[in-house]
């Protein structure tokens, strides 16, 4: 039974982390609102008779599940096809993980809408230079930093964050990096200058046959000025 992902057609965003879950685990899947319109997406989340409503894409139905939240959906995904360790703690050490980079990407969005995610960038502009400001001088490589002492101190080796398998923690920190690479070209240079495992991570991942076709094909959607990580000049430094 392929699964079914609601996430909005033209952005990356969040639904990102679960597309690449769904590509290195060679899952058949649908991407719904691309392939048969948002109404499509609208009318499940809508829908007056679930019980258990999501409260925002993405989410993902596999038969009877409708799982929301992208941890969640990513949590489920690694259990049922390997992207995630057997053992308990390490279960739990993964979904730890994964949580932190959703931290990180909720930074991420913030820097240009600091005030509110209902109004324009162009209305909150000398708020989101001070936000971004913040985010470049001291959580970038906080965050990062984390990150690279995580793979340091994997007693199975360096090249994962977890034991000694990719798991999706790997997959979501490739895409942190590649979104933090698009909008903050200069601030992200020189904070991965002083976390080589990341880097080193990053390249391995992008070279793993499922990704890389994946990169490689109209299915990878363009990072975007309407997404979460957004390429605004004057924000990186």
């Amino acid at each position: 039974m392929a699964y079914e992902l609601y996430y909005w057609p033209t952005i990356q965003g969040r639904g990102e982390f679960v597309r690449l879950a769904l590509e290195e685990a060679g899952a058949d899947y649908t991407d719904v609102a691309r392939e048969r319109g948002v109404d499509a997406m609208l009318s499940l989340w809508d829908a007056q008779d679930t019980s258990r409503p999501p409260f925002a894409p993405p989410f993902l139905k596999h038969g009877t599940k409708l799982i929301g939240q992208t941890a969640a959906i990513l949590h489920c995904l690694g259990t049922k096809h390997g992207l995630a360790p057997k053992e308990e703690g390490a279960r739990l050490w993964t979904h730890q993980l994964q949580l932190t980079i959703a931290d990180l990407v909720n930074e991420v969005h913030d820097t240009h809408h600091p005030l509110s995610a209902e109004l324009y960038y162009e209305e909150q502009k000398r708020e989101a230079a001070l936000r971004a400001k913040h985010f470049r001088e001291s959580r970038l490589l906080k965050f990062l930093g984390w990150f690279e002492q995580v793979l340091e101190r994997n007693p199975r080796g360096r090249s994962h964050l977890v034991g000694a398998r990719l798991t999706y923690a790997d997959l979501s920190l490739f895409q942190v990096v590649e979104g933090l690479r698009y909008a903050f070209p200069m601030a992200t240079e020189r904070a991965t200058a002083r976390c080589p495992c990341v880097v080193a991570l990053n390249a391995a991942v992008a070279q793993r046959p499922r990704v890389a076709s994946y990169l490689a094909s109209p299915r990878r959607i363009p990072f975007s000025e309407e997404d979460i990580f957004r390429s605004y000049p004057e924000l990186d430094g």
